[in-house]
Formats: C-alpha cells, sequence, structure tokens
C-alpha cells in the first residue's frame, strides 16, 4: 500500500501545523517545504503532484531525504502526546497494517512467502526514525536530535484498536474471485478484501469456458499428478517409468478426488470466508516416503506460487498451540503441519481457525488475546494419523499408499516442483477454469452432501468436480469419526453397557465391571466415573444414546440410561 505524492503532501502539511512555534528569528522546520515547494529552500508553494514527485525522487537520488523529515517533539511532560502524535505518523506512512498489532508486510530474501512481520518496541524505535526525526525543545527553544523513548514505542503499541491501521486478513498470491465468476488481481494492500496482494502471473483464459473446456482443464491437472499413489485410484504400469501410475481412463477414487478438491480450494482460498483442511495421511509403518510431503507443496506451488515452510507439533499439546499462533499472526497463504505421526490429532485453536473468523489468539509471551481472520490453506501430513472427532468434518481426507515397504526407494525424475513453477500459469488457469466454468452454471450442478459453516465451499470447489466424475469428499467423514480413538472407546462401553444393562438406568457406581473397565481402564475411582459418565451425558454413538437423570434428592445420586436410536445401526 503505498501514498500518492499528494496525500504525502497534505499529510506533510497537517504535521507542520501542528508543530509549535520556534523563538524570534528561528525559521520554521517543515517537511512541506522540501516536498511541495518550488525549490528545496523557498517558501510552502500550492503542493503539485507530479512537482511533488520529481522534488523526492531527486531527494533520494540525492541522499538529502534525512534533513527532509518532520520532526517528532518528544515532550518529558506529556510522552503519550508523543504516542499519540507518532500514531498519527504511522498511519499515514502506508507502511504498517492491524493484525491484532501493528505488523509490516515482509518479503524475505530468498523469494519465499511474504509474511506479516509484528513491530516490535525495538521496531517501533528503528521505524520512527525512518519516518521523522524525534528532537527535544531545549530551554532555549532549540531543537535537540534524541532517540525515541521506549516509553513512548510501549505506548503506541499499548494503543490497541487505536492505531487507525487498514485490517490484515491474510496475504494472498492467488488472484480475488467473485461468485460470479470474476477474476481480480491486485498489488499490494486491497481495501476491498483486507488481502495483502502480489505475485500472481499473467493469465488467459476463456471468459465463459464450456464444459469442453472443464473437462480438459481437468484432464490436465489429472495427468500432472498421475504418480502420486492415491491409495483407491486403479493404477497401471508406466514402462517408462518402471512405476505404477494412475491410471486415467478411469474416473477418479476417493483419494484422488480428495486432492483435486484440495487443489481447487486452495486456489479460492483467499476469497472463501470458510474452507475445510486438506489431511493427508499414509500406512503408520510403511508410509513414509509415500511424497505427503511433495503434493502439499506442489498444491501450494500452483496456487500460491511458493513452497510453504512447514513446522511440527512439537512436544505437547500446548506447544502446537503456540506453534499454530505464531503461524497465524504471520498471515502465510498456506499454514502445513507436517511430520503429525501416529497420533489423534486434537487442537481447540485449528478447529476454531477452519470454521471460526475472527479466531482470537494468545500472543506468545503476552497474557493478551488479539482477533484473527485467518485465509490461510491448511495442510496436515503424517503417517498413521487420525483426527478427533471435533476435527473431522474440518478436513478432507486424502491417503497415500505407494503398495510397497520403501516408498523413497521408487524411482522419479528429479525436479517435479520446479517443473510445476515454470508451468504455474497454464496450471493455475486450469484450476480457474473448472471454478469459473462452475461458478456460471451454478444453477446446473450437482450438489453433494450439505457440510456445515462450508456452504460456499461446497458451490466453489467440491460440486463443479462432482460434475467433472469426482467422488465427494464429504462422505468420508464418518469414517474420519469412526477412527477417533476417542469415538471408538465409548463406541465401546455402549455396546458393553446395553449388553448389561439394556435400557434400565443405573448409577456410575453400580456400572457392570466389564463397562466400568473401558470408562475407567486405570481403575481412578468412583469420583472420576461420575465425572466420566456426566460428560457423555446426550452422546450418540454405535446406535445409542446416553441420557442423565438428576437425583431425586441432596444425598441421592444421577443415574444414567441408554436407549436405541430410530433407524441407528449399531457397529
Amino acid at each position: 500500500m503505498t501514498a500518492t505524492p499528494g496525500d504525502v503532501a497534505r499529510k506533510f502539511e497537517q504535521i507542520a501545523e501542528k508543530l509549535p512555534p520556534l523563538p524570534s528569528g528561528k525559521r520554521k522546520r517543515t517537511i512541506g517545504v522540501s516536498i511541495a515547494g518550488k525549490d528545496m529552500q523557498g517558501g510552502m508553494g500550492r503542493p503539485n503532484a507530479p512537482q511533488v514527485a520529481r522534488n523526492m525522487t531527486e531527494l533520494e537520488k540525492s541522499g538529502f531525504q534525512d534533513q527532509i523529515k518532520p520532526e517528532l517533539i518528544v515532550h518529558s511532560g506529556n510522552l503519550p502526546a508523543t504516542a499519540d502524535a507518532l500514531r498519527d505518523l504511522f498511519a499515514a506512512s502506508g507502511r504498517f497494517l492491524d493484525r491484532g498489532m501493528p505488523v509490516r508486510v515482509v518479503s524475505p530474501a530468498d523469494g519465499g512467502s511474504a509474511s506479516a512481520t509484528p513491530v516490535t518496541r525495538h521496531g517501533v524505535v528503528i521505524e520512527a526514525h525512518r519516518l521523522c526525526q524525534p528532537v527535544k525543545l531545549t530551554a532555549h527553544g532549540d531543537r535537540v536530535p534524541v532517540t525515541l523513548p521506549e516509553r513512548v514505542a510501549q505506548m503506541y503499541l499499548d494503543m490497541s484498536g487505536e492505531w487507525n491501521l487498514p485490517p490484515l486478513a491474510g496475504i494472498s498470491t492467488a488472484p480475488l474471485l467473485s461468485s460470479d465468476g470474476a477474476v481480480r488481481f491486485a498489488d499490494g494492500y486491497d481495501h476491498q478484501s483486507g488481502l495483502w496482494c502480489g505475485g500472481v502471473p499473467q493469465l488467459d483464459f476463456h471468459p465463459r469456458p464450456a464444459l469442453s473446456d472443464a473437462e480438459r482443464a481437468f484432464r490436465r491437472l489429472r495427468w500432472i499428478f498421475l504418480t502420486f499413489p492415491f491409495a483407491d485410484s486403479v493404477r497401471r504400469l508406466d514402462d517408462a517409468l518402471g512405476v505404477e501410475v494412475v491410471d486415467l481412463d478411469h474416473p477418479p477414487g476417493r483419494d484422488e478426488s480428495a486432492f483435486l478438491v484440495a487443489l481447487i480450494t486452495a486456489v479460492c482460498r483467499p476469497s472463501l470466508w470458510l474452507a475445510p483442511g486438506l489431511l493427508i495421511t499414509s500406512p503408520a509403518v510403511s508410509g513414509a516416503g509415500s511424497a505427503k510431503g511433495l503434493l502439499v507443496r506442489a498444491i501450494c506451488a500452483i496456487a500460491f506460487g511458493v513452497r510453504p515452510q512447514a513446522f511440527t507439533t512439537g512436544g505437547e499439546r500446548h506447544e502446537l498451540e503456540k506453534r499454530l499462533a505464531a503461524e497465524l499472526i504471520e498471515a502465510h497463504p498456506a499454514l502445513f503441519l507436517d511430520n503429525v505421526n501416529g497420533i489423534a490429532l486434537r487442537s481447540d485453536t485449528l478447529a476454531s481457525v477452519l470454521t471460526e473468523r475472527p479466531v482470537r489468539v494468545r500472543v506468545l509471551g503476552e497474557t493478551r488475546m488479539v482477533p484473527l481472520n485467518s485465509t490461510a490453506f491448511v495442510a496436515v501430513t503424517g503417517n498413521g494419523l487420525t483426527v478427533t472427532e471435533d476435527l473431522a468434518r474440518r478436513f478432507v481426507l486424502c491417503e497415500l499408499d505407494a503398495r510397497c515397504e520403501d516408498p523413497e526407494t521408487r524411482p522419479f525424475t528429479a525436479g517435479f516442483l520446479d517443473d510445476i513453477g515454470r508451468h504455474r500459469a497454464d496450471l493455475l488457469t486450469a484450476a480457474l477454469t473448472i471454478w469459473r466454468w462452475g461458478r456460471q452454471t451454478a444453477v446446473d450442478l450437482e450438489r453433494g452432501k450439505p457440510l456445515g459453516s462450508f456452504e460456499r465451499w461446497s458451490d466453489w470447489c467440491r460440486d463443479p468436480l462432482l460434475m467433472l466424475g469426482c467422488c465427494d469428499p464429504v462422505d468420508r467423514i464418518d469414517a474420519i469419526k469412526t477412527n477417533d480413538p476417542r469415538r471408538q472407546r465409548v463406541a465401546e462401553l455402549f455396546r458393553a453397557w446395553w449388553e448389561y444393562h439394556g435400557p434400565a438406568p443405573v448409577k456410575a457406581n453400580n456400572l457392570a465391571e466389564p463397562a466400568k473397565a473401558i470408562a475407567d481402564p486405570q481403575g481412578r475411582g468412583r469420583q472420576y466415573l461420575a465425572t466420566f459418565l456426566s460428560g457423555l451425558a446426550g452422546t450418540r454413538a454405535a446406535g445409542f444414546v446416553l441420557t442423565r437423570q438428576e437425583p431425586a434428592g441432596k444425598w441421592t445420586a444421577a443415574t444414567y440410561a441408554l436407549s436405541e436410536t430410530s433407524g441407528a445401526y449399531k457397529t
């Protein structure tokens, strides 16, 4: 986001007017003299945008720009007033955005994904000296240059809600999309979406694609990824490669369909309010080297033009929550959680990010919470990975299985991601052709199974692919829930309970021993068992529902009863 020369001149005039008068004989120093005047030493002329731009360019080339910075008077007896003036200067500079805290969008030197970098207390001091020269007034009225006090910097950071900065919803290196099929390109901060945009290649695709165009784009994307071992895909031996590849003469299986839906999701993600994440898993023992991470990076290379930096869960659950919060603040286009092996993933932050906007996260090292809007495409990979029931409906599941003991030994030509990068424009055009065709023929599309919170995602990303022959990834949510260890434990408990007690009410302490052993395997006692059963009240599993009856009096215990749910199938 860059201010126009006219904006700069007007702001500098306003700053100059706020400067206190100098003693007799001393000329008031203003930025407007150097930027908007007709000469470098003359008086304030009427601002003229082209002339302002020429003067600014001349000053930058001459290295004289440091001498024209406005002066920020540090009032020793009123530092909050100085912080207010600093806030106005920062807001007018166009260098900062609001992400629950002042941030700057910084692009790394290696050409990777830009990120939102929080401005620290020392960072405020550095940025202040880039924009102005803090001064103190002596007893004689002279202005003495000083370093901005850190107390002023901290006061600025504590002005939550008063920074007057544009809100940052995320960073997008993909085109901005509309429900009518329109595609928009932006560079820098986009006020309409709240996104910082850039890095989108020139694209040329049909304004009204036909079904045949969508089918060609669909086959093009499938062909690029035919070497990936989608678990349930129909395969054939490729004599040139010496490995099995997806047989494109057959429609996509569930796993390839999930991948294709995830690819369109990534392309659309900056323009969607909410979208499910992608969960890629492979066998627990022989799944390493199945190209899970490569698949995620390829998706991001097409959608965003960058390879996401992966992070892991850390040693404990609280560490994962901290890492997620830090990643969310940086607003990368993609959030890639890798190597989540052999566990049932559970994360309250991840669950909220996928179904809520804004989500409140705790700033690392502080006690305060900040609201964040996230437009990140979320991907999680691991061997033998499952998710808890609360995350099951928030992910599209894709399984990879190379059908060999050592998947990493399969022979492939190097440079796959480099090829993706070189052909990004073509592949992104293919994905957008499918999306645009879907939007322009929305009334004729086959509708898949409803998925709460993700209605627009269903319309934009999933339903067009169903018409092209993909399976509905929402159909697999029940299977994901079934693999949740806690759900399996509850189902086992309910089946044992029904076997011994049927529909009869029973107190927690009178539960049959086989059922009690499932509910309390470590034998922690009556109080634990009562608390555990109380938390299950209203739970439905294995074709049953557990109800709780309140105690009749102060000295009696609550009772619990199972009943069969109508039309349920008990597994």
